[in-house]
């Protein structure tokens, strides 16, 4: 192993050497600084003669005097089933004061495609035991549904408690017969605040919720370089605990704005030419990377599910970020201020949410067979009556019809007992299609012009409609 004392030059994360022989592209390299200290770095470019490295600890330390180690391989994450419980910083090395990992493996974090010819078509339910989610925007395995939230909005509660609650329901009534994959939680948290980190830790230990789970910790003062690194570390994981060992694996990413900013950093270091607002023109294709080691593989029992959890500047969906995450993945959940600011919890928007495999993850023998139906109506009931509350703004709740009325009164008693539940309520399926069907008979039957006659026959609730008549003549 050559070792070089060539550093030309230092620019942010970045360090330059001169070198003699060809080195490969994701290299992994140590530098030993003056001091004694073993800094840990990846091979960014390389050309002929000169090599850019980005140095995962940050540049601090390092001079020309600092020599350069080339490894001769690219870095690799060690996988083994015992991670499950273990608490791991943003480059994947042990913080939680437990033994060192012995892995039964390593693999290459940058991991290898899914053939798309090899992919088996997302189509069953994992409940989250959110309403929101569940009945109106439901999550399938190997679906990637990413969480549009804004700054101080409460999207780490609603990580924390999917984190907690996700389960497989067929897969839990397959296990009491002892077979059945397991289901784990892969949290990659990106450039959070300590006193997130603790939060964060804190719920995960009291809920019990660490045992079937892998944290990757990656705080705000960290160095940015080591951001790219956490969520590949994660994914890697993920990827051995789903298609080598047969779990159905949660992965929430949070944040994926901090993660991007990461790479704006190395790009202008690098002095590239910037994009849309200063984002790397690559960044498409960054996230893509990522975005995409979500999926099912024919013939394999587990899968890897996809969270990520992205915070829009300024609440501007058109921002580069969200806009391309909306690209990749398949629908979003959008968390909504003034919800939120009225005590909604969590305060999801259903009406601008979305998910795109929903269609195929519910009905008969997946999840109710009134399922699409249900959702459907109060997804109409409640636009109807957001429109209305712009018309009452101007004319007055009195200048309504009979009506119209109950569409205000039917989006009122949808935010308050179908999305607000608490961060700490799981709710089943079951119960939220309960939930569901009070609210739409708050209507009379006319309106369900989306619902089959037989689902009105055998849910509806006559005695729901009666009430309101009768507290509407009071």
């Amino acid at each position: 192993m050559k070792e070089y004392q060539t550093i030309t030059e230092i620019s942010g994360p970045l360090v330059y050497a001169e070198v003699d022989e060809d080195i490969g592209y994701n290299e992994i390299v140590e530098i030993e600084t003056p001091q004694g200290d073993t800094l840990r770095g990846q091979v960014l470019e390389s050309s002929e003669g000169l090599v850019a490295i980005q140095v995962f600890e940050g540049t601090s330390g390092i001079d020309q005097n600092a020599s350069v180690r080339f490894l001769g391989e690219t870095m690799k994450m060690p996988v083994t089933e015992d991670l499950l419980g273990r608490v791991l910083d943003g480059s994947g090395r042990p913080i939680d004061g437990g033994p060192e990992i012995v892995p039964d493996d390593r693999i290459d974090i940058v991991g290898e495609a899914i053939n798309p010819y090899s992919r088996d078509y997302p189509e069953e339910f994992i409940q989250t035991g959110v309403s929101a989610i569940d009945g109106m925007n439901t999550l399938v395995r190997g679906q990637k549904l990413p969480i549009f939230s804004g700054s101080g909005l409460p999207h780490s509660d609603l990580a924390l408690q999917i984190a907690r609650q996700a389960s497989v329901p067929e897969e839990d009534e397959e296990s009491e017969d002892g077979e059945g994959s397991e289901f784990a939680v892969i949290f990659g948290a990106m450039g959070i605040t300590q006193e997130e980190a603790n939060e964060f830790m804190e719920d995960f230990e009291r809920t019990g919720a660490l045992e079937r789970s892998v944290v990757f910790m990656n705080l705000a003062d960290d160095p940015a370089v080591e951001r790219t690194v956490t969520p590949r570390m994660a994914l890697t994981t993920a990827e051995y605990l789903a298609f080598e060992k047969d779990y159905h694996v949660l992965v929430i990413l949070t944040d994926m704005t901090n993660y991007c900013e990461a790479l704006r950093e190395i790009g202008a270091a690098r002095e590239e030419v910037p994009g849309r607002r200063g984002y790397p023109g690559y960044m498409y294709t960054d996230l893509a990377q990522l975005y995409e080691r979500a999926g099912r593989i024919e013939g394999r029992e587990g899968s890897v599910t996809q969270i990520p959890i992205l915070t829009m500047p300024g609440d501007d969906d058109t921002h580069p970020i969200p806009d391309l995450t909306g690209y990749i993945t398949e629908g979003q959940i959008y968390v909504d201020r003034d919800l939120e600011s009225q005590g909604v919890q969590p305060p999801v928007d259903v009406l601008p949410s979305l998910s795109r495999l929903m269609d195929d993850g519910i009905g008969e023998g997946l999840t109710r067979e009134d399922h699409a139906d249900v959702s459907d109506q109060m997804y109409a009931a409640y636009a109807e009556g957001e429109d209305l509350r712009d018309l009452v703004n101007i004319v007055g709740r009195e200048a309504l019809s009979e009506r119209d009325n109950k569409y205000l009164d039917f989006a009122d008693a949808f935010e308050a007992e179908f999305v607000d539940q608490g961060f700490e309520t799981n709710r089943e399926l079951e119960t939220t299609l309960e939930i569901g069907w009070d609210l739409l008979s708050m209507l009379p039957k006319e309106e369900l012009n989306r619902v089959d006659e037989e689902f009105i026959e055998e849910y509806y609730r006559e005695e729901d409609s009666e009430r309101e008549v009768v507290e509407a003549a009071d």
